[in-house]
Formats: structure tokens, C-alpha cells, sequence
């Protein structure tokens, strides 16, 4: 894991969004996360993150677990984005907390943007981008959760999928109302195996 943050690192990017899903909960998450937290590249311009819901402890339930991953994120100068817009370089944006854990505020999220200004948006589970009122909003969505289902046969669709719009696997899917989504396959995993989903970085140049 840290080698890979650490190619991310020599890349250089302006801007770096995490969307969540730092932890998985057991008796050694604290000491792992002293260790591979100061390792995570942060952007030039900028930085930000998103709870996912394994984030929220135990049956994404536990908000003093949230607060021990955020807190953490903060002390190696990641700040975490709860329904709130932060501007990195000029770029609005918006981080939405997580679904599972009951945190998410789209209505207040959507309700921090500027519509004049350019905006990206932070959704851990790309189920939220079914939910919800969304008529505010135009771009890009970027989210997580799924690891691309982990494992999946050749020519199928992955067996296991956290999502109830089993669409929702990894890379691009053009929405309705003007928006996209980019669910990234990630680097870590719920379970130690991988097969045919290789985890996944992903660089966007923005124009």
C-alpha cells in the first residue's frame, strides 16, 4: 500500500479527493492507521477526503470511529468534507457524507454550490446518484465503495456488487440531468483477493 501512495506521489498531482473507506474495523486499525496515514499524498493546490461507511465502525454505526478517521486524516493535513464545499485552486468541491452510516445531506451539500462556478462532487456509494434531488447539478460525480465487485469472471458482470443499480461497478457511466459518474475500483479491498479487477488510481485532467 505504501509504495503505491507513493507512486501516486511522484506523479505530482494539483489535486488529490479520497472518497472514503480509509478503515476496515478490527484491533489493529489505530496502529495501521498511524502508520499508513502520513504516507498519503496530498496535491499541490489542494486536498480533501469523504467518509465512506466502513469508516463508520461497526454496522456503520459508530460516529466516535468517524471521528477517529477524521481526526487522524487532519493531523497529516487531509481535512474530511461532511455535506460541506471546500475551493481547491478555483474548483468548488462538494464532499458528501456517507449513505450507509445515514449521514448524507444532499439537499445541504447541493445547496453550498455555486451554479456559476465549476464543481466536482464526492460520493462515496454511487447509489446516491439515483437519490435524492439532483436537478441542482451538472459535472462530475466521483465515488468508490465498490472495488469493482472485488472479483469478476471473464465476458460477466461481478457476482457481488454493494450497490442496489448493479450498473454501479467501476469507470464511467453517463447519467441523466447532465451528470457523469467515475466510481473508482481503488487500492485496497474488504476481502484479501482480487481477480481480473486490478486496483486502480485514477488521473483526471480537468479543462
Amino acid at each position: 500500500m505504501v509504495e503505491s501512495l507513493q507512486r501516486v506521489a511522484a506523479l505530482k498531482p494539483d489535486i488529490i479527493v479520497y472518497t472514503g473507506d480509509f478503515i476496515t474495523l478490527d484491533k489493529g486499525t489505530e496502529t495501521s492507521m498511524a502508520e499508513v496515514f502520513p504516507h498519503l499524498p496530498k496535491g499541490k493546490l489542494g486536498t480533501t477526503a469523504i467518509l465512506g461507511n466502513h469508516d463508520y465502525g461497526k454496522n456503520w454505526a459508530e460516529e466516535s470511529w468517524a471521528q477517529k478517521v477524521i481526526a487522524a486524516l487532519d493531523m497529516v493535513g487531509i481535512p474530511v468534507l461532511r455535506n460541506e464545499v471546500s475551493d481547491i485552486g478555483g474548483l468548488q468541491v462538494l464532499g458528501l457524507d456517507d449513505s450507509w452510516a445515514e449521514k448524507i445531506d444532499l439537499e445541504k451539500g447541493l445547496a453550498g454550490l455555486d451554479r456559476k462556478k465549476a464543481a466536482l462532487v464526492l460520493s462515496h456509494n454511487p447509489d446516491t446518484v439515483d437519490q435524492g434531488d439532483w436537478s441542482a447539478y451538472q459535472g462530475w460525480i466521483l465515488a468508490g465503495h465498490t472495488h469493482g465487485g472485488q472479483c469478476k469472471p471473464p465476458f460477466l458482470a461481478p457476482p457481488l456488487l454493494p450497490v442496489i443499480n448493479k450498473r454501479y461497478s467501476a469507470g464511467h457511466i453517463p447519467l441523466t440531468g447532465g451528470r457523469d459518474l467515475y466510481i473508482n475500483r481503488a487500492l485496497g479491498y474488504l476481502h484479501q483477493v482480487r481477480f481480473n479487477v486490478r486496483p486502480e488510481v485514477t488521473v483526471f485532467t480537468l479543462c
